[in-house]
């Protein structure tokens, strides 16, 4: 185990953090399947990654409303007060502490279908006409759907580190689909490593799943220190509000530090490729 410092380029402006972890080159193989995977219709594909439009009408402020009421019944599970005419930008000065945070997201990180007013199996048909590839939100290894809402305060550590998604088994066929919420600009948007999803592994040094820490959290997905070509350059494509980032699951992502004066809120869905 050892202490190592990650540095990224994101816009061009370095960021750097501590991981602890184990790290190590992977084998001479690609993980991404070239032909037949869930990207392989669109003229992204090579890219790994794309903005599309999501809603029509009212349907997002139908999910954003839906996501305010599941972080205020975070708020409500742990006794933390809030006003009255609570917005998701103001979240940082309502949860104060990082003991805090991390109970609410202990709650918002892993939820279902179930616990939002809205239809979640739209969103993986629109998509899956979009692909080509008809869509479902059950992830068959889970035994249930999976979402995640994400809390991200301003100038904080409440980021993953960079990851690909595939290296965890229920994520290998899915497509990625991160969704702005509020507070989502050019400063705080999700950053992308572009065509990495075709990166061999002996061009990656990571840990295994579960194997970095960062700030004394230990988290699900590996994370990725560097490339063979050295430090990570990444980028953020910024969906507007209204649409959607979608990626392959073996896109090195994530790392998504806000630099801003307000809480950044996005949504994750995973939407597996129907058999």
């Amino acid at each position: 185990m050892s202490v190592e410092t990650c540095t990224l380029f994101l816009d061009k402006k370095p960021f750097e953090f501590k991981v602890e972890g184990n790290f190590f080159w992977g084998e001479d193989k690609l993980l991404f399947q070239p032909e037949d995977n869930v990207i392989s219709k669109v003229p992204w594909s090579n890219d790994g990654f794309g903005v599309v439009n999501a809603f029509q009408d009212n349907e997002f402020e139908a999910l954003k409303t839906s996501i305010v009421k599941n972080i205020v019944k975070a708020f409500d599970n742990h006794n933390i007060d809030y006003p009255e005419d609570f917005q998701l930008k103001d979240y940082h000065k309502v949860v104060t502490t990082n003991e805090q945070h991390l109970q609410v997201i202990d709650i918002t990180r892993n939820l279902t279908n179930e616990d939002f007013d809205f239809d979640i199996e739209m969103l993986a048909e629109r998509f899956g006409k979009i692909l080509g590839y008809k869509l479902t939100s059950f992830v068959e290894e889970l035994g249930k759907s999976h979402i995640q809402i994400r809390i991200n305060r301003p100038s904080s550590l409440d980021i993953n580190p960079p990851h690909r998604d595939g290296y965890l088994s229920y994520w290998e066929d899915v497509v990625n689909v991160w969704i702005p919420i509020e507070g989502c600009t050019p400063q705080t948007s999700l950053p992308v490593l572009p065509g990495s999803h075709l990166l061999p592994e002996n061009e990656v040094l990571r840990t295994e799943s579960k194997g970095a820490k960062i700030n004394g959290n230990t988290y699900y997905v590996p994370c990725i220190l560097k490339t063979k070509a050295g430090d990570l350059k990444m980028m953020r494509p910024n969906p507007k509000e209204g649409e959607a980032l979608l990626f392959s699951p073996f896109l090195i992502h994530g790392a998504a530090v806000n630099r801003s004066d307000s809480t950044r809120v996005s949504i994750e869905l995973r939407f597996p490729k129907m058999k």
